[in-house]
């Protein structure tokens, strides 16, 4: 599956400035990580986002935010923002950064 690279390239500008920051390609499309975490990424057109458990049912009360459910039964603390949900870059901004502040909150892989 392709990604949209507009929107990838858009969310790389968020988070290249950390050293550890390395792009995978998975799910379909392309994870960004950080410190060998997965923090957000790009599949199709939308926006993946790893939110964490403490935020995810409140993310998914977000109006065009719906499960991550890549293997068929949903991935708690990920969800998917389709792209009307982060055209604008304070949305697109407060998903990464969501995602962010949860991937350094992880013990380094």
């Amino acid at each position: 599956m392709a990604y949209n690279e507009a929107l990838a390239n858009r969310v790389r500008t968020y988070l290249t400035h950390h050293p550890s920051y390395e792009e995978k390609k998975m799910f379909g499309g392309l994870a960004m990580m950080l410190n060998g975490n997965m923090c957000c990424g790009v599949v199709g057109e939308e926006l993946m986002a790893r939110v964490g458990p403490d935020r995810y049912e409140d993310s998914l009360r977000v109006e065009y935010v719906r499960q991550m459910d890549f293997t068929g039964k949903p991935l708690r603390g990920m969800v998917y923002i389709a792209a009307a949900g982060v055209s604008k870059e304070d949305e697109l901004a407060i998903w990464v950064g969501l995602s962010e502040a949860f991937a350094l909150s992880l013990p380094p892989k």
